[in-house]
């Protein structure tokens, strides 16, 4: 029997395996829906859960299956899975990407549904006391897409297009590098706390709508996540106080790789030609408020700061030496134009009604104290990266707190 062709194969991999396992599985009821409405789009789902899905309420289990026209089929249930596991969002990954073969689809995107820690990672695994790292959930893409091509060989140049981090402050230049390593071209996120669910499964028909136009898409998938509201003690409220749809093109990100390694080596040399310059460097990034700002406790991504805003501020700073103005003023609109499409709210009341007016695209890491430097350690890390490495930004932090 031959299958129906497919505009878009949307993945969506949800690790329940932890305290958001009942609110985030709205996810799944709202693919049924848009199945529903749009038959050009196909659901591969992996769901790890102990919420009532196919069976009863309490037990853990990988649920398994397509959704199509509203309805699931080819279901299977599996011992559960370790959904921080880099071998399984591969082998995930792989599935898709068959699928979309099968299908003949357009194009194929990956949803990955859980906590978020910035460049520390995601996909936290309660069971396993685990979570992901940025590094590794790149990596897994990566492996699948060469899994898939092994398998193959005549769809060898299918790859994951898009994906959409339905997470907290996964909306960073260090994920988007990432994943632009392992040919992904888009990165839909938010650099801030969601409120659970998060991005509505609705993306993907902003998505399926626009695939010949990657800027109407993109706007598309931000107006559809801002429009989207839920319930907080009575109130209604969007998922995030900032999201994104970063390009993540192997072009676009060799560009900032290059600006921001300018700046970050040109500071670090001007510092230590003159060490009268830290301070001054220290306010102006300290001036910018990192993410998580509505939280009263000491979280680590207090130095994760909006890359725009960071970046204009050391180039407006008259005390700089001229050439690192002008690096900083490269390094802002490099980052500004893989910005395709973005929505900040001056205020969130859920957080404390804190301003994100200059949060708009990706953060970075920007640390200005030992003690954020790596603040996850010794379990998680935020240095550990290839765009960390890439531009020498542990030369610039350690001649800004030495």
């Amino acid at each position: 029997m031959s299958i129906a062709p497919a505009a878009l194969e949307f993945g969506i991999y949800r690790d329940g395996d932890n305290n958001l396992d009942h609110e985030q599985a709205l996810v799944i009821n709202q693919a049924l829906n848009v199945s529903n409405r749009d038959a050009s789009i196909e659901f591969v789902v992996e769901d790890t859960t102990s919420r009532r899905g196919l069976l009863h309420e309490g037990a853990l289990r990988t649920e398994s299956y397509l959704v199509r026209d509203g309805e699931a089929s080819q279901i299977k249930v599996d011992t559960p899975h370790d959904p921080s596991s880099r071998e399984n969002l591969a082998a995930f990954v792989a599935r898709t990407l068959d699928r979309a073969q099968a299908t003949d689809a357009k194009q194929t995107w990956i949803e990955l549904v859980d906590h978020g820690g910035g460049d520390g990672g995601g996909l936290e695994s309660a069971t396993h006391g685990s979570m992901m790292s940025e590094r590794d959930i790149a990596g897994a893409i990566a492996d699948g897409v060469a899994m898939h091509a092994n398998a193959h060989p005549d769809d060898a140049d299918r790859k994951v297009d898009g994906v959409v981090a339905n997470q907290c402050l996964m909306g960073t230049l260090g994920f988007a590098d990432a994943l632009s390593q392992a040919g992904v071209s888009r990165l839909a996120a938010s650099n801030e706390i969601m409120i659970a669910p998060g991005v509505p499964t609705t993306v993907a028909s902003a998505i399926a709508q626009h695939l010949d136009d990657p800027q109407a898409m993109a706007q598309s998938i931000v107006a559809t996540t801002m429009n989207a509201r839920y319930a907080i003690g009575g109130e209604m409220f969007a998922p995030a106080a900032s999201f994104s749809v970063l390009d993540t093109s192997t072009q676009t990100t060799a560009q900032i790789r290059t600006a921001v390694k300018a700046l970050d080596d040109d500071l670090a040399a001007a510092i230590k030609k003159n060490s009268a310059l830290a301070p001054h460097v220290r306010a102006d990034e300290r001036g910018v408020h990192g993410m998580a700002r509505g939280e009263k406790a000491s979280l680590p991504w207090r130095a994760d700061r909006p890359a725009i805003a960071l970046y204009d501020k050391l180039a407006s700073d008259a005390r700089l030496p001229q050439n690192v103005r002008d690096d900083a003023r490269a390094a802002a609109g490099a980052v500004r134009s893989s910005v395709l499409a973005h929505r900040e709210s001056r205020e969130f009341a859920p957080y404390g009604g804190v301003s994100y007016s200059d949060a708009a695209g990706p953060t970075v890491h920007a640390p200005i104290r030992e003690n954020q430097v790596d603040p996850w350690l010794p379990n998680m890390t935020e240095t550990q990266n290839a765009f960390w490495n890439a531009v020498d930004a542990g030369r610039l932090t350690n001649a800004l707190i030495a």
